[in-house]
């Protein structure tokens, strides 16, 4: 049973549709990329699972023990938020806002979870550091660290090594696939198709208005758009 499931999604704005007739499954384990060139919906897709928009027609499901509230969410940074004044622990823990509910404090509990997981992904040392002193990497990291504060069984990540220079982004990817290899799902919006097609499990290609592909990286390869993208030496779209 799918853990989460799109059915004949049409997405848009306004009534106007921006991508139409996606329809795909993800199990528990799986790691999707979703790719396609730019106003393609990718974004908007993933705001639709979030439930922060509603779809135009079609639902998205949750199954396999999932709660619509079990879902981490790792967004593109603004400029805004790079600058956020506040301690990486601060901005960690944050990610249990969800369980701590009107409670004024966070208890034993969420902490050793905020604490556990900034220990999982290397940034425990600087847990007191000011978030906007931090390199783009270790930003990206308390990111995601947050995000598996939420849940640990599904995340869904949106260009998280985009800004990053080519070590630190390396460092991302293969945090990534550990999370994954761990039995947490995966579902990331990338541009960079050399990545998706050496760490996906699946990928899900739009195009413009529908879905163009969705199934196994090896199937996808062995595609027409797969060989036009991935095999003929494309760094991204």
């Amino acid at each position: 049973m799918p853990q989460l499931s799109c059915q004949d999604l049409c997405l848009g704005y306004e009534g106007k549709a921006v991508v139409s007739d996606l329809t795909f499954g993800v199990c528990v384990g799986d790691y999707l990329c979703i790719v396609g060139e730019n106003g393609s919906g990718k974004s908007t897709l993933m705001k639709t699972i979030l439930k922060l928009m509603a779809p135009i027609s079609g639902q998205v499901l949750t199954g396999d023990g999932l709660a619509a509230n079990e879902i981490g969410y790792l967004p593109q940074q603004t400029a805004v938020q790079k600058d956020f004044p506040a301690s990486v622990r601060e901005v960690v823990r944050a990610g249990c806002l969800n369980r701590r509910g009107m409670r004024p404090f966070y208890n034993k509990s969420e902490k050793r979870i905020a604490d556990d997981n900034m220990k999982k992904l290397g940034i425990d040392s600087i847990a007191k550091r000011c978030y906007r002193e931090l390199s783009g990497g270790q930003q990206q990291r308390a990111l995601l660290a947050r995000a598996l504060c939420a849940t640990r069984k599904i995340l869904l990540l949106d260009e998280p090594a985009a800004g990053l220079d080519p070590k630190a982004s390396a460092e991302m990817y293969d945090l990534i696939m550990a999370l994954n290899s761990g039995g947490t799902t995966i579902i990331m919006i990338s541009h960079d198709i050399a990545a998706s097609v050496k760490y996906a499990s699946h990928i899900l290609h739009i195009g413009s208005q529908s879905a163009l592909f969705f199934g196994t990286k090896a199937d996808y390869l062995g595609s027409e758009i797969g060989r036009i993208y991935a095999g003929l030496g494309g760094e991204g779209i």
